[in-house]
């Protein structure tokens, strides 16, 4: 079913048609979805299921349908759309393979959000941030952080829907936003261990509580630990795939501060769009740690040391970092630093600069111009930015104060 709204600039000519193809990766999905909504013309969404040899046709066909199981996945079929927009590996050689189909009849622009593994001369756009060190062309649009779908409609709803669940949790509360493991980086059971500590250590502080959620990438191991380390008051929901009551936006809508586990880019910049204070968790310590000579947390000790699965993981990825091909590395610390620098987000355990001005970062309305632009398609009238607004979210405990 078509998504989206029309404004009334769009209803005096032909209004592109949108497919936002989606895959396993929330953050990806995350992007597309937001670019589609801000563009404000109707689309669809394609979900896919994945064959577990997808990567082999992918890899050496190009544009190809081979690699998803076609009866339990989206149709894919005419009439074609006149816009893709997509992310992630694995959906690429579908998107060039609705732009060979639809040759014949109509040209589909191609977007895609973060890194491709195509060329680049392939993709009519590229929606990137720096982590990924792509070059500097004209199909190339470098945006500061990834798109995101934070809006103050949305952290409102669902703020208001959950409050009633956490009234009996002392105010302010203090938001816990949990990933997984990522590249070389592990979210083990003393990272986790680690976090509760210092995430209850803050709650104490400002004499509130933990509100918390997993996500996808979360290992049921490492939320167990966490779990079991949290001193603090706490409400910890653990991520379900497809449940309509996720209290994510609701638990960024209701929180004072927000804690963030340092290996998520999309949650980084989803918690930096309230314009509320934001600490970055980092996953690694010593030589291992994502921060340049971090300090230890003072009056936090951990005793976890047992080798894990993913610390494997984590030393397979930097060996390919090392000796893979330089276009396939990534270095989040670039936008951990830039969030850092711009007084946007602190280490957890550093204090915020007392200074501290946010200036305005429309990540999305820049994307939704140059995606305008491939149609010679005009603006929407101007309206509020969906990425940062000049002042923090409406918040229950802040409103009755």
């Amino acid at each position: 079913m078509p998504h989206g709204m029309l404004s009334s600039t769009d209803e005096t000519r032909q209004v592109p048609t949108v497919w936002v193809l989606t895959g396993h990766k929330v953050g990806d999905n995350s992007q597309v979805l937001a670019l589609a909504e801000a563009l404000g013309w109707p689309f669809e969404i394609k979900q896919f299921t994945y064959r577990k040899w997808e990567w082999l046709p992918n890899f050496t066909l190009g544009a190809t349908a081979l690699g998803i199981d076609r009866e339990r996945s989206s149709p894919l079929c005419a009439p074609w759309p006149d816009l893709v927009i997509t992310a992630g590996r694995r959906n690429e050689p579908l998107a060039r393979w609705i732009q060979k189909q639809a040759e014949p009849f109509k040209r589909v622009r191609l977007v895609h959000c973060g890194r491709p593994w195509m060329s680049l001369d392939r993709v009519d756009l590229v929606v990137t941030t720096p982590q990924y060190r792509l070059p500097h062309r004209p199909n190339v649009l470098h945006n500061k952080t990834p798109l995101h779908r934070v809006t103050e409609s949305r952290l409102t709803q669902d703020a208001a829907r959950w409050a009633g669940r956490l009234a009996d949790l002392p105010e302010p509360y203090i938001a816990v936003v949990i990933g997984g493991s990522s590249g070389p980086y592990s979210f083990d059971s003393r990272a986790a261990e680690r976090l509760a500590k210092q995430a209850s250590a803050l709650a104490a502080r400002l004499g509130g509580s933990l509100i918390v959620t997993t996500s996808a990438r979360t290992a049921p191991e490492s939320a167990a630990v966490f779990r079991a380390h949290v001193t603090a008051p706490s409400y910890i929901y653990d991520w379900r795939k497809g449940d309509p009551d996720n209290p994510y936006f609701a638990f960024l809508g209701l929180a004072s501060d927000i804690i963030v586990t340092g290996d998520s880019m999309s949650m980084l910049a989803e918690a930096c769009a309230t314009r509320k204070p934001v600490h970055i968790f980092d996953l690694g310590e010593g030589d291992k740690a994502m921060r340049p000579r971090p300090e230890p947390e003072p009056g936090v000790e951990v005793t976890s040391k047992r080798f894990e699965i993913a610390h494997i993981h984590a030393f397979l990825y930097r060996l390919l970092m090392r000796l893979g091909p330089e276009r396939l590395s990534r270095d989040i610390r670039i936008i951990h630093q830039y969030l850092t620098d711009t007084g946007r987000a602190v280490w957890l355990g550093d204090a915020f600069p007392a200074d501290r001005e946010l200036p305005k970062l429309d990540c999305l309305g820049r994307a939704v111009a140059r995606v305008r632009a491939l149609f010679d398609y005009p603006l929407p009238r101007p309206r509020a930015s969906n990425d940062d607004l000049a002042t923090p979210y409406w918040t229950p405990h802040r409103q009755s104060a």
